[in-house]
């Protein structure tokens, strides 16, 4: 980044003005938002493949019907270890160009963040199969706001909930727009029909699709809107 100095005249607030704009600036180059997006949605297709190798499903004829419960083990064998990797290789990335714009960055709270929830996620998954295997699974349907608190915690949402630390991190009022929709997405899922007539395997993985292409025409739209800044 550079800077030209212009004299203000004495001018309080042509000075105040001058200031704020340069503020501005440098938060706008202290930016990566398209990089963090393109991880994250690396990370979320990637999981794809242990979503559906590591899924187990019983299911029990029921009238005309079955009824299914779904044990899906990739859960806890790629996740946590996949968002501690991407939010420190989202830090990394964020240093780095830091450094070669010669400016701070406020990068580590949200990854120090999206760490903390990778842990709780993590810590709610054990437990909730540890009350499974006691209790054994509802025989009836859960409330909707089960549901949607189910998607809270799981990868999805918690990406969402630590993209509004980094919008309020870096002031971003474009990244927090996008991430309320992403988290809209997330948490009333669009599959758009898809799956209906797939194998009982592939049940989450639309919403999964979905979720990560949303994340990658977020990085595409970012991307774009930093080269026009230019």
């Amino acid at each position: 980044m550079t800077t030209e100095s212009v004299p203000a005249g004495g001018d309080p607030r042509r000075l105040l003005s001058d200031a704020r704009s340069l503020a501005h600036r440098v938060r706008r180059d202290q930016r990566a938002t398209w990089i963090a997006l393109l991880i994250l949605a690396l990370a979320t297709l990637v999981a794809i493949p242990f979503d559906y190798f590591f899924l187990v499903a019983h299911c029990t004829p029921v009238g005309d019907g079955a009824a299914c419960s779904f044990d899906r083990r990739g859960f806890l064998f790629y996740w946590p270890p996949a968002l501690l990797l991407t939010y420190a290789a989202i830090a990394f990335c964020y240093l780095r160009i830091a450094r070669e714009r010669g400016l701070g960055t406020r990068v580590l709270p949200y990854a120090i963040t999206g760490a903390a929830l990778t842990v709780l996620f993590t810590a709610a998954w054990v437990g909730i199969r540890v009350y499974l295997g006691r209790h054994g699974v509802p025989a009836h349907p859960l409330p909707s706001w089960a549901l949607a608190l189910d998607r809270l915690v799981a990868p999805a949402g918690t990406i969402g909930v630590a993209l509004l630390v980094l919008a309020r991190l870096e002031r971003n009022a474009a990244l927090l727009f996008f991430t309320l929709g992403y988290l809209a997405v997330v948490l009333v899922p669009i599959d758009f029909g898809w799956g209906r007539n797939w194998d009982i395997h592939t049940t989450f993985l639309p919403p999964q699709i979905i979720d990560g292409t949303v994340l990658l025409a977020g990085a595409a739209g970012f991307a774009l809107a930093r080269r026009r800044q230019r």
